[in-house]
């Protein structure tokens, strides 16, 4: 039961996604040709290459729901063939043979290439030493450090296009933004904690190590988010 919990609050949170890129990408370059749902595949193929290296073959220490909860629920909910087909089908029903053809192979080949770079990031960091600098009495998941970065560089990016394309108020905006990054410092802080206590360190014993790695997390993950934006605003 806490599994099927797991993926249907996952699910839920990745269709919503999926739903707001979608929606924006279609608003900013228009619906002749299926741009929202092209960028939600290609993104969600990385990720799965990604987060699959990291959680599965890398065998990092998290329970079975949480693996569920990202790679099934939200990935699978963000990512969407289904409709990939129907929009195929409709181009080929218009008679626009050529933008078929275009959808499906680029579709098939960018995914294709996206899993493989996820996956090649995903070894990469974890080639020296499985992601972590350790020394007597503490360690760094350095591996782990760079997934979250990466995961908010790309968050910032979208979220800014997005923002620009869709019509908000600047108050609706910020609140958005500052709940954005809240929530994302905040989850991918405590999972680098729960991975240090999953590795033998507690709060009592290595206050500093937690307090650094939680700190040096979020500063981190703010300066990429702040790269983001500017690129984002160039977009």
């Amino acid at each position: 039961m806490n599994q099927i919990l797991a993926v249907a609050l996952g699910g839920s949170f990745g269709a919503v996604t999926r739903f707001l890129v979608s929606s924006g990408i279609y608003q900013w370059l228009g619906r002749g040709f299926p741009y929202g749902t092209l960028v939600v595949n290609i993104m969600g193929s990385f990720l799965l290459g990604l987060l699959t290296e990291t959680l599965i073959l890398q065998r990092i220490t998290i329970t079975f729901e949480y693996r569920a909860a990202i790679l099934i629920g939200f990935i699978g909910s963000f990512t969407t063939f289904s409709t990939f087909s129907l929009e195929t089908f409709y181009l080929l029903e218009q008679g626009h043979l050529s933008k078929a053809a275009l959808n499906i192979a680029v579709s098939i080949s960018a995914c294709v290439l996206a899993i493989w770079l996820g996956l090649l990031c995903g070894r990469g960091l974890f080639y020296y030493a499985g992601g972590v600098i350790s020394w007597p009495g503490g360690m760094i998941p350095y591996g782990l450090m760079v997934i979250n970065a990466i995961g908010a560089f790309l968050i910032s990016i979208v979220a800014t296009i997005l923002l620009q394309k869709v019509a908000l108020s600047v108050e609706y905006r910020v609140v958005l933004m500052v709940i954005m990054v809240g929530v994302f410092l905040t989850l991918s802080g405590l999972y680098l904690l729960l991975y240090l206590v999953e590795h033998g360190f507690s709060f009592d014993a290595n206050l500093n190590l937690m307090l650094g790695t939680f700190v040096g997390n979020g500063l981190m993950c703010i300066s990429v988010i702040w790269m983001g934006l500017l690129v984002g605003k160039q977009v």
